[in-house]
């Protein structure tokens, strides 16, 4: 029976996780690859854990309330964390298991020093690594020091920092459990850590070291700087020595002591060139064995490399899969659509299914592979200039890559496919005529789509959405469409370039553009300004706004209803609905749950509206918007008559500001096409999942989420689907949330950070794209979630992106400042449509800006200062 209570390393297998936890999983398949050495030793397994646990029933109670403290609250956290490892540490360890230890340590040599490790089962994963969150005891001599420092092991899994770290990660506190490593003790020369990818870039080609002399803890616990050396290809390609003053020792009869170095040796390498490859090529075949980037812990005793961790690099953001060795350059599709959150299967396979080019997808988010425009001058050329005018921060990492020269390799010209040139679309005219008919077209279809789906089920549903997606690109494609949302891009270009260089001002399209007709975003914020009218006059109805959380989405409207003036409301919020119901925050992912699915998400809006404006303010904005974008026309020709050949300048300036006026609120209008027709998709699809549920097949309709329109299409078919599959996904899409997209990543896995490299801002402003002109100050609000939206007249919106949805809180806000955007993205469109100034792609802005802090936005220039 004591079996079960202790294994030796070398019969663990990495499978055995729920046994021996994290760390003695991976130690037990280290010591099975060939020319790795792992220190001998055993594991205490979780069933020894569980034993001692159920010796004080208290110890549940405890982490119940453990399981209800907010993560934040760290007094409570302390308090209970402390009460449980006090109990723990008091359990007598029963007489056998004391026993099934003792034998363990006299099988390894009874009187050698050990270290006893703790390994809990949520440690070490792909998703999680818990580094340091858990005690590890070095240089524990004899059995009953062992045994009491195992004691120690066990109640650190209630440490404060990791009871905090699985709270923040949503782990189960009564889910994890932990058993400890006890290995014969390593008396190193120099020990370190070598990452076998780079942890700062991601770059899987690169490998480094961090060495000092004694024992790993000088190291961890920052009393020394280490020497650190960069591998590449078998090359030591760059190496920083630093002083080694102090080191950590063991001390004969137990424990470690902090020892001086030698002045002589405080700047000798840990380690020898030779050393260091050696030690590269042994976690070359480390991460080859566990298929994935390891963080190793190792030892270097008489010249021997002894491995006392590997644990997976959970941070760096996956790499596309390309089905070849190539080298390959991949753009981030978020940051175009501004929506960087992670993607569930379903919402990605959709989005790649109607997408105009193929789509790859990593960590959760898409990707457009770039290599091949990049290759050729002509097409690279032109792919610069769209993404420079749309993020300088992805032209300045793309031309990194260029400027290394051998990354990606020069080919012939791409041919047709590439972005459009500047100025390359076909002339179309100037004619509002053409907007009206290119809406009307994509109504006519989106109707017909909605007419021919409602009868398709099963196979049939999916057989038809395939010719939907068709459709749907087609529409996407149109090249009038194209050519029109091209004129009014290009016309904003010309306005701002031109009009720099003959008058000497910066971004005057911001303001030639205010109150542009046709633009379905903008009209989207003015139309709940008008929903905010109908409820204003009815304080029963308001107030019933203020309480909705306790409500329902299903029963929401209807409650409504049976208020003084809730009838008229329900009716405004409903038609509302009808028209902007579609849409959500991170629309783009079908899977996101949309406005009308849960319409209570637009009433912090609409009671901000309540409170902050007078009834009439719609009509009354957009008026205003119109009269300011008028006056500015007549003062823009007036000063160019004034100059050199100024009859001709000002007959180009008002044929581009007439073609401007036209065009570019239709920059908005495909957008809501693509994601009127996804709900239509999406309704159709959980009907269809709803006739899973019933039929037992699928335990909830959200499973489908996890699964892609292919394999929804094969569980339709066949009534059978993988469990174990959507709860992979599902576990996946929540490890997801923790890692950063990069605007530009690498085959090698480098994520490419581009800079602005802009020397006219103040010291200490934070730098992004100008992208409506004006300057305000006013109170920053860092919002991450529209629905926790509380805005007053004069905040300053400061969130990571912004898609269309989040245009109705732009109607009561002064200034923007976003992370991620573009000057033709839709948050820098509807802020120069309502007179925002605004400053985009702020890197850092929501860490680095404080909720509550007085700023002021800089939009013409483009930076943000942080006020005392």
């Amino acid at each position: 029976m004591n079996e079960r209570y202790v294994l030796d390393l070398r019969e663990v297998a990495e499978t055995q996780v729920a046994a021996v936890g994290g760390k003695g999983a991976h130690l037990g398949e280290l010591s099975r690859i060939e020319g790795t050495r792992v220190p001998g030793g055993f594991c205490v397994t979780t069933d020894a854990f569980r034993r001692i646990m159920a010796e004080a029933p208290s110890i549940d109670d405890h982490l119940e309330q453990l399981s209800r403290v907010d993560p934040d609250d760290r007094e409570a956290i302390r308090t209970l964390s402390a009460r449980i490892r006090r109990t723990v540490e008091g359990i007598a360890i029963p007489a056998d298991l004391a026993a099934a230890i003792t034998r363990a340590l006299a099988r390894h040599g009874e009187q050698a020093a050990w270290a006893v490790r703790s390994s809990a089962t949520a440690e070490d994963l792909p998703t999680a690594s818990f580094a340091g969150q858990q005690d590890t005891y070095l240089n524990v001599v004899g059995p009953t020091a062992v045994l009491r420092h195992i004691s120690r092991c066990w109640a650190s899994l209630f440490t404060e920092r990791a009871v905090t770290y699985r709270r923040r990660g949503g782990i189960d506190h009564r889910t994890v459990h932990m058993a400890v490593v006890v290995q014969q003790m390593v008396f190193p020369d120099a020990s370190g850590i070598l990452f076998t990818a780079d942890p700062v870039t991601g770059n899987r080609k690169v490998a480094t070291v961090d060495a000092g002399f004694g024992l790993g803890e000088a190291l961890v616990s920052g009393l020394v700087n280490p020497d650190v050396f960069t591998v590449r290809h078998g090359d030591i390609v760059a190496r920083t020595i630093s002083a080694k003053q102090r080191a950590v020792h063991a001390l004969p009869d137990g424990g470690t002591r902090e020892v001086a170095i030698d002045a002589r040796r405080q700047e000798r390498p840990a380690l020898t060139d030779a050393q260091v490859l050696r030690l590269v090529e042994l976690g070359r075949r480390i991460e080859a064995h566990f298929g994935r980037p390891q963080d190793i812990e190792w030892c270097l005793a008489d010249d021997d490399f002894q491995i006392v961790q590997s644990r997976p690099i959970t941070t760096l953001f996956p790499v596309p899969e390309s089905g070849d060795q190539e080298n390959h350059v991949y753009l981030s599709v978020g940051h175009q659509q501004m929506m960087t959150d992670p993607m569930k299967p379903l919402g990605i396979s959709v989005w790649q299914l109607t997408a105009m080019a193929p789509m790859h997808e990593a960590g959760g988010r898409l990707f457009v592979d770039a290599t091949r425009r990049l290759a050729s001058p002509a097409s690279r050329a032109a792919l610069l200039d769209v993404v420079g005018r749309g993020d300088p921060l992805i032209r300045d990492a793309l031309e990194t890559v260029l400027d290394r020269g051998d990354f990606i390799p020069s080919l012939p010209d791409a041919g047709p496919g590439g972005p459009p040139e500047r100025g390359a679309s076909a002339p179309i005219e100037t004619d509002r005529a053409i907007v009206t008919e290119l809406i009307e077209r994509s109504r006519t279809s989106i109707a017909a789509l909605e007419r021919n789906i409602r009868t398709k089920t099963g196979p049939a549903l999916f057989d038809f959405l395939m010719e939907a997606f068709e459709e749907h690109k087609r529409v996407l494609t149109d090249p009038l469409s194209m050519r029109a949302i091209m004129a009014g891009m290009e016309a904003t270009w010309w306005l701002n370039d031109t009009l720099r260089e003959w008058l000497g001002e910066k971004n005057a399209a911001d303001t030639l553009t205010l109150s542009a007709p046709d633009n379905i975003t903008s009209e989207m914020g003015l139309d709940l300004l008008d929903v905010a009218d109908v409820i204003r006059p009815h304080p029963e109805v308001v107030a019933f706004l203020r309480g909705v959380e306790s409500i329902g989405d299903d029963a929401f409207l209807d409650e409504l209803a049976k208020l003084a003036g809730g009838a008229e409301a329900r009716d405004a919020i409903e038609s509302y609905l009808d028209r902007y119901g579609m849409r959500c925050v991170g629309e783009i992912d079908i899977t996101r749950p949309r406005w009308r699915e849960r319409p209570t998400t637009l009433v912090p809006v609409i009671l901000d509206n309540v409170r902050n404006f007078e009834p009439g303010a719609a009509e009354r904005r957009f008026e205003e918007g119109r009269q300011k974008a008028r006056e500015k026309e007549q003062d823009v020709l007036s000063r160019l008559r004034a100059l050199p050949d100024g009859d001709r300048k000002a007959d180009e300036a008002k044929r581009m500001i007439d073609r401007v006026r036209t065009f570019i609120g239709y920059r908005e209008y495909p957008k809501y096409g693509i994601i009127s027709r996804y709900f239509v998709y999406k309704r159709a699809l959980l009907a269809e999942a709803g006739r899973l549920v019933e039929a037992g097949v699928l335990p909830e309709r959200e499973d489908i989420f996890y699964l892609t329109v292919q394999e929804l299409h094969d569980v339709v078919r066949s009534h059978q689907v993988d469990d174990r599959l959507i709860q992979r996904r599902k576990d996946a899409f929540r490890s997801y949330h923790a890692l950063t997209p990069p605007r530009v990543l690498t085959s090698d896995g480098e994520a490419v950070t581009g800079a602005y490299r802009r020397d006219d801002v103040p010291t200490g402003a934070l730098v992004g794209l100008p992208v409506s002109a004006g300057t305000i100050e006013g109170r920053a609000r860092v919002i991450l979630d529209m629905a926790e939206a509380d805005l007053e007249a004069g905040d300053i919106l400061v969130t990571a992106f912004t898609d269309p949805s989040w245009s109705p809180l732009f109607v009561g806000i002064a200034g923007l400042v976003t992370e991620v955007g573009g000057l033709m993205t839709h948050g820098a469109v509807i802020a120069r449509e309502y007179g925002l100034p605004a400053v985009v792609g702020v890197e850092r802005a929501t860490r680095l800006i404080r909720d509550g802090q007085r700023i002021r936005v800089h939009g013409t220039d483009g930076y943000v200062e942080i006020l005392p």
